[in-house]
């Protein structure tokens, strides 16, 4: 049994179906990739398996366990961690203080009797934004924000990592070594769930993805096979090789950069 396991969820708001019978995994030791189009439904799906959002139908299984009815702290408090699409950080605390609040908050009383600062130093040093310890958040790039909100949550020794878009604002020198905490984070037994638009990043560091359009898994597998999938190069890559002609969509932004053949003109937002 996988970590974690998301079991035919849907998520319907009025007569909007968000997610309809998402099913996907995620386990301990690997990457896992879920991507698609804006508006697909991924942070939808994030929402569910940290508490935020009550699925309509389905379920969440963590460790075994159905956790639909577990509150947002009773899940952080057993191991899951999330990032989110817009920065949450304590914009007029220094960055070494967002981590040690969190670093505190998850030691309880313990943290109360021990000193936080070199574990929470060593956090800074780890994600690579020592450099930036005493700088008001409020005050930083939003790079070094994602690597701050990632930093906030290690702090908490999470068993199950949830990343939405957390290589927004790197540069590509970032962005690697972003890709190589991940791959030492997974090696040290952490199950990484990645919701990520740089598509480059996603297929050299995931072990395994899964693909949402319109609020459904259309594809899953290892990145070669996900590539490969002509319903996955249609609905998110832009193009098809089974096409005559191509249109290349950028997708974060569903815009078409070169058209001809068949192609979805616009992502939902």
């Amino acid at each position: 049994m996988a970590l974690l396991d998301v079991d035919d969820v849907v998520v319907r708001f009025g007569g909007v179906t968000a997610v309809n019978e998402a099913s996907f995994t995620a386990d301990s030791g690997l990457i896992t990739g879920l991507i698609g189009p804006n508006g697909a439904g991924k942070t939808t799906c994030f929402n569910v398996i940290t508490g935020l959002q009550k699925p309509t139908r389905g379920k969440v299984t963590y460790r075994g366990r159905n956790i639909n009815h577990w509150p947002v702290h009773k899940r952080a408090g057993h191991g899951i961690g999330r990032t989110f699409q817009r920065l949450e950080a304590f914009g007029s605390l220094t960055v070494r203080d967002n981590v040690r609040v969190a670093h505190d908050i998850h030691g309880g009383v313990l943290s109360w009797l021990r000193p936080s600062a070199a574990n929470v130093d060593a956090l800074l040093d780890r994600v690579g934004i020592a450099e930036y310890a005493g700088e008001r958040a409020d005050s930083i790039p939003t790079g070094t924000a994602r690597l701050l909100e990632l930093a906030r949550c290690l702090a908490s020794d999470p068993k199950l990592l949830l990343l939405d878009e957390p290589s927004s604002g790197l540069d590509e020198a970032e962005t690697d070594a972003f890709g190589e905490l991940l791959k030492d984070l997974a090696g040290e037994g952490c199950a990484v769930l990645m919701v990520e638009h740089d598509m480059d990043l996603v297929m050299s560091v995931c072990d395994e993805i899964h693909v949402l359009d319109f609020g459904q898994i259309i594809a899953s597998g290892q990145p070669a096979g996900v590539r490969a999938d002509p319903r996955v190069q249609r609905a998110y890559l832009g193009y098809s090789e089974t096409d005559g002609d191509t249109a290349v969509i950028e997708p974060v932004t569903g815009q078409v950069a070169a058209t001809g053949g068949q192609h979805r003109a616009e992502v939902p937002s």
